[in-house]
């Protein structure tokens, strides 16, 4: 099972936001969008995924913070199971 959220942000944060929310760890997906809603870039992130795999992707978002003014990014997160009570 899966949840959504959304941030709203200007191109200049978008880089940092990505870095942390990569960091976070249960992080399955992320999507940007422009404020009209068109999808700029989708990435999907697996367990496992190190840097060197991660720097071609920071590189694209980087490029896309450049020329991007205000854009959402919206992530999609492993919900975390309840434990079984028998």
């Amino acid at each position: 099972m899966a949840t959504k959220e959304s941030f709203s942000l200007h191109g200049e944060h978008l880089l940092k936001k990505v870095k942390e929310l990569i960091a976070e760890g249960n992080v399955r997906k992320i999507t940007i969008t422009d404020k009209s809603g068109k999808e700029l870039m989708s990435f999907p992130l697996t367990i496992g995924v190190v840097g060197v795999l991660l720097a071609p992707v920071l590189a694209a978002v980087g490029a896309l913070a450049a020329l991007v003014g205000e854009c959402t990014i919206t992530v999609e997160r492993e919900e975390e199971e309840a434990p079984k009570q028998e």
